[in-house]
């Protein structure tokens, strides 16, 4: 079956380098890349900030935007890559009604790495203190999601082998001329890769 476009969304709780992964696929595929943080309304932002965990009334219309653009991406043929924690599977049931193949790729580790990786963050609003609150809302992969291509994988591996795994197990080529990152869309998008 041919698709108008492939997304693929990296998945998992904060700390686990899921921009790192969203931006090198990005670069190496030549395609639109967008942080699902950047579509947080200010109330969301705030309320993490303070260490509030999210509800599902505060996470339902922000999965509703990152879907739309998402399509909206589709509809003009291009294909994404985007972070999203996708924590539970209604959330990326939603995600996966996006126009186009929706795949997941989540990034899992121990939560000791995770909360390591956290504290040495700087400049985010997500506080180490929400990564229990994480973990206890994520949902794994169902073996009915990994049957249509979506991928687990361990974060104590290197980005560069994850990279490389993900490139290979979905059998995605880097597009020609596209090392340099050319794809990553920047300017007037409003949501785009950190790196």
């Amino acid at each position: 079956m041919q698709y108008p476009a492939t997304h693929l969304v990296v998945m998992g709780v904060a700390g686990s380098g899921k921009s790192t992964i969203a931006a090198a696929l990005s670069k190496q595929l030549g395609w639109a890349c967008a942080e699902a943080d950047e579509f947080h309304p200010q109330s969301n932002i705030d309320k993490m900030s303070q260490g509030t965990p999210l509800q599902d009334e505060d996470r339902w219309p922000w999965l509703q935007q990152i879907q739309d653009w998402m399509t909206g991406k589709a509809r003009a043929g291009r294909s994404t890559v985007l972070t999203c924690s996708a924590l539970k599977r209604s959330y990326r049931q939603l995600l996966s009604e996006a126009e186009g193949r929706v795949l997941f790729i989540h990034l899992h580790g121990e939560a000791d790495l995770l909360s390591q990786r956290m504290q040495g963050r700087e400049g985010h609003f997500m506080p180490p203190t929400l990564l229990p609150s994480q973990l206890a809302t994520l949902e794994p992969l169902t073996d009915e999601e990994l049957a249509v291509g979506s991928l687990r994988l361990d974060i104590s591996r290197s980005p560069q082998e994850l990279i490389a795994g993900i490139l290979a197990a979905l059998e995605l080529p880097a597009e020609p001329g596209t090392e340099t990152g050319s794809g990553t869309e920047t300017g007037s998008d409003p949501a785009r890769c950190a790196h």
